[in-house]
């Protein structure tokens, strides 16, 4: 009988625990406040789609200002790149027009990313106080007048006094709810951008949105939102863009890494898009070029201001609405600009030149822009060079055969369409290696010797042979007797004049032994490279892809 007795006492205490709990739910979720949070991230300045159906900046804006009208607690926010690495219509106007979008659109905040300090961090702090640019003035003849939103930059502080170089956080407040919004970029931004950028530190993602959760809690502030230049990857990576399976990558260390009083993570970087939960966390990524939007919904409790529940979708920019207006005068008057320039001819080409590579990891286009390096570099007066190497990822897009719409006609290369394959605008570095420092270079390329995550072929140019084993250990890959220039093999007590791009001749992508080349020499501009070489070989056919073999 006691034990019956026990047994529903317990019952009865577990059914009031339970509907207590619920009616405490019922009464947190009624005194909330709905937040929408529209997110983008890795723009790059393209304001015209990247693709036939989706993104461009007419239709981006469109759809934001569609999900605007369905809560007037909206935030637009960028997790970084919004500009750099620009198609030409805003690559040529230092990124001017990407900006002055984005003021149209209503940009609330922005997190800086690597691509950001492309020319430099006074350059970008142009691009937030406005201002002609001091070499090539306003070149649209009505000014710059700088970005309406502030770049947020918690982990990027001057050397020489250790102060912020942008605002750490910014602050909005909806039905007497304060929301922090914290932008990092990641540490790692110097050895990922051309522009000397020594002046500043890049400091620990995790550790400085983590320095400033107690100067927010003092501030009553409960509700954090971290907006990280810094991604993963899905595995497989053609997974959803609403999914998140074996996410991997920086971003699930940084968020494991995170402060619990940190509710969500805005990240970009990657060229893939995810919706995760990472230690209790919502962390979101959408497709670059302004492909997707993500919508979050941030329900917040009035009593404790602290976050009730997260709900993200990435949602795709559709070209099933009607176009912003201000967009389309904004794109065409830019484009008038630059029409004569980006149409003009350079020359022609037998058949699409592409970045497929084969299983050792060789494009038809990475022979072609080490060829036109190596042809920069190849003489007296401009290094003497035996051998180019060219980093696969700075090689943006293909070169097609077909006309563009424009009517240039089947075969024939404008300047636009080199441009986009060349976007960066890195300078051509010749520097002396020797034999030695050659082979470590290339077992530099392979995952767990100098590539963190996945092997980075370098492309290379005409006479240059190797061969690599994939079932070999990391840092013995290559076959050092493999390693010929013109069939004779690399002495690695001799040296050789070899030509990279400005990116790689500062240890860019991890290759740090470029850091050991000595008698530096500087050279063209690296689509002007190509561009001489499409004049000098026309027609230019595809690269051979047999420069670099992969054994067993």
């Amino acid at each position: 009988m006691r034990k019956a007795f026990r047994i529903l006492l317990a019952f009865l205490l577990a059914a009031l625990v339970f509907t207590l709990a619920v009616a405490l739910t019922r009464a947190e979720t009624a005194g909330t406040v709905e937040v929408q949070i529209l997110a983008l991230n890795d723009f790059h300045g393209n304001l015209l789609p990247p693709g036939k159906s989706v993104g461009g900046v007419e239709y981006l804006a469109a759809h934001i200002d569609s999900l605007r009208q369905l809560n007037p607690n909206t935030v637009v926010v960028s997790a970084g790149d919004l500009i750099g690495v620009s198609p030409l219509l805003s690559a040529l106007f230092h990124d001017e027009p990407t900006i002055e979008a984005f003021n149209l659109i209503g940009l609330d905040f922005s997190a800086v990313g690597n691509h950001e300090f492309d020319e430099g961090v006074h350059e970008l702090l142009r691009m937030q106080a406005g201002g002609c640019h001091p070499v090539d003035g306003c070149q649209d003849g009505d000014g710059f007048e700088g970005a309406d939103f502030p770049y947020l930059a918690a982990n990027v502080t001057w050397k020489d006094n250790d102060k912020p170089v942008f605002p750490a956080y910014e602050v909005r407040t909806f039905q007497g709810v304060p929301v922090a919004f914290i932008g990092v970029t990641l540490e790692g931004t110097p050895t990922l951008v051309k522009a000397d950028i020594s002046e500043v530190n890049f400091l620990d993602e995790a550790e400085a949105v983590n320095a400033l959760v107690p100067e927010l809690k003092e501030q009553g502030i409960e509700t954090i939102v971290a907006l990280i230049h810094e991604g993963g990857a899905q595995t497989p990576r053609t997974s959803g863009y609403n999914e998140c399976v074996d996410i991997s990558g920086p971003i699930v260390d940084i968020v494991n890494n995170l402060n619990d009083e940190v509710d969500l993570v805005i990240s970009g970087h990657e060229p893939f898009a995810y919706n995760c939960v990472i230690d209790d966390k919502v962390v979101t990524h959408a497709l670059f070029f302004g492909r997707l939007v993500t919508r979050i919904d941030l329900t917040i409790s009035l009593r404790t201001r602290d976050v009730v529940s997260v709900v993200a979708e990435n949602r795709e920019v559709t070209h099933d609405v009607a176009v912003d207006s201000r967009m389309t005068a904004l794109i065409g008057k830019y484009k008038a600009i630059i029409a004569p320039l980006e149409n003009r001819v350079v020359g022609p080409i037998t058949a699409d030149i592409t970045r497929a590579t084969n299983a050792a990891g060789e494009s038809a286009l990475g022979d072609v822009i080490a060829d036109a390096q190596l042809d920069a570099t190849d003489d007296p007066g401009s290094g003497e060079a035996v051998v180019a190497f060219m980093n696969p990822a700075g090689l943006r897009a293909d070169l097609t055969y077909m006309s563009s719409p424009v009517g240039e006609g089947d075969g024939n290369m404008t300047y636009l369409e080199i441009y986009t394959v060349q976007p960066l605008g890195y300078s051509l570095v010749t520097m002396t290696l020797t034999g030695a420092q050659i082979d470590t270079l290339l077992e530099q390329q392979f995952e767990d010797c100098g590539q963190t995550r996945r092997d980075r072929i370098l492309q290379v140019s005409s006479g240059f042979t190797y061969s690599w084993s994939l079932s070999a250990p990391a840092c013995d890959k290559v076959d050092p007797a493999s390693i010929m220039i013109d069939g004779v093999p690399v002495d690695p007590a001799a040296t050789y004049r070899v030509t990279v791009n400005s990116f790689l001749a500062k240890g860019g992508d991890r290759f740090t032994v470029f850091l050991e080349g000595t008698d530096r020499r500087g050279g063209d501009v690296d689509v002007d490279a190509l561009e001489k070489y499409i004049a000098a070989h026309s027609p230019v056919p595809p690269g051979p892809q047999d420069r670099i073999t992969q054994v067993p």
